[in-house]
């Protein structure tokens, strides 16, 4: 039977690299966006590359359309979701206090309310298929609070949090619930960004080294499904960030992270 693959956010970026590979490998695709054109692009690159397209528009932050655009993908895949990607995601930078309080809300519904809307909507069909895998695109930023992302920061430690409450809920059903953890990475996303952590770390990572990882990580090794691995951070940078924080007292991370932001 052909496997699916739900994602979100796919019209660019992380999400058009991941679709593409995921319809590479034979999966039927769905790719949801608030970008259509983008969409009709992708939809035709991926029948291109052999696979499947399912597109259509999606707003995360409108629970209605989400459970809607997931029971007719799943419609179409005899009611089997192998992959849910929830990788819709807004990203503003800068000093909280100068960031529009409006800004700071339509933040929190993209990245945190979105993926609660997949993840509730997604679940039935989740646990009638097995070996089903949700990946939540996470960030770097979940490890340590970042100055000049701390509202975005916030967003991605609920991701970090959610994702690792159902991995242990939803693992009695077996589905696999794990996110990805990148540094910055150069997309649209990151354009106009400028902070103290993109001067010292630099913007090192493509799109495409996150899809490469995330299907890496669906379809994880013996060994790490055996060690139940939740968060997969990408690239070298992000690797070291975290296997510091886990070993270092908390006076260390803070003080790394104070001096990669320059404040």
């Amino acid at each position: 039977m052909t496997k699916s693959v739900f994602i979100t956010g796919a019209a660019t970026g992380i999400g058009r690299a991941t679709a593409l590979l995921f319809a590479g490998r034979g999966y039927r695709v769905g790719g949801y966006d608030l970008d259509e054109d983008g969409l009709a692009v992708l939809a035709a690159d991926i029948t291109a590359v052999g696979g499947t397209p399912v597109v259509a528009h999606l707003d995360v932050t409108d629970p209605d359309e989400v459970a809607r655009r997931l029971a007719e993908f799943a419609e179409g895949s005899g009611g089997r979701i192998d992959v849910l990607i929830n990788n819709a995601g807004l990203l503003n930078a800068g000093r909280f206090e100068e960031i529009p309080l409006e800004v700071h809300h339509r933040e929190i519904e993209v990245n945190v309310k979105g993926v609660v809307n997949g993840l509730h909507a997604a679940f039935p069909y989740l646990k009638g298929t097995p070996g089903a895998v949700v990946v939540n695109l996470a960030s770097a930023s979940a490890i340590y609070g970042q100055a000049e992302l701390a509202n975005y920061s916030a967003t991605k430690f609920f991701v970090r949090a959610i994702t690792e409450a159902l991995n242990l809920e939803w693992g009695h059903y077996g589905i696999r619930v794990i996110d990805m953890w990148p540094l910055y990475v150069n997309t649209a996303m990151t354009k106009d960004v400028k902070t103290g952590t993109t001067q010292s770390l630099g913007i090192r990572l493509t799109a495409q080294d996150i899809a490469n990882d995330i299907v890496a990580a669906v379809d994880a090794t013996w060994a790490r499904k055996a060690l139940a691995q939740v968060h997969f951070p990408v690239g070298l940078q992000a690797k070291a960030l975290a296997l510091g924080a886990r070993f270092s007292p908390a006076w260390l991370t803070r003080l790394v992270n104070k001096g990669l932001a320059g404040s």
